[in-house]
């Protein structure tokens, strides 16, 4: 099993920055990708970010790109969310997950560990 713990949510005002992290333990030698998805009142979870660690490739919702930066500490099984340039829209509950493998990391469906979420509250 692998327990993925998030901090850094908070309340701020459009145009600020927040940075969360998700740190994972138990075992991580069953991880390779670690996204990041957020969940706004009232809508579906949706898809914010990913990153491979073998690869170090990622992938932005459109939305986000320029504004929010995945990077992960490998050898402290950690990924990072920067998020600069905060608007209101992106007030969520944002969680953490992880998978071995996917195809699509888009779909929250693919993983297998997820956090407990931290808030994000982003105020104009």
């Amino acid at each position: 099993q692998v327990q993925l713990v998030e901090s850094g949510g908070g309340l701020v005002q459009a145009g600020g920055s927040l940075r969360l992290s998700c740190a994972a333990s138990g075992r991580t030698s069953s991880i390779n990708v670690m996204g990041w998805f957020r969940q706004a009142p009232g809508k579906e979870r949706e898809f914010v970010a990913a990153i491979s660690w073998s690869r170090g490739t990622t992938l932005y919702l459109d939305s986000v790109k320029g504004r929010f930066t995945i990077s992960g500490d490998y050898a402290k099984k950690t990924v990072y969310l920067q998020m600069n340039s905060l608007k209101p829209e992106d007030t969520a509950d944002y969680y953490c997950a992880a998978v071995w493998f996917s195809t699509n990391w888009r779909d929250s469906r693919e993983y297998d560990y997820w956090g407990q979420g931290t808030q994000v509250t982003v105020s104009s």
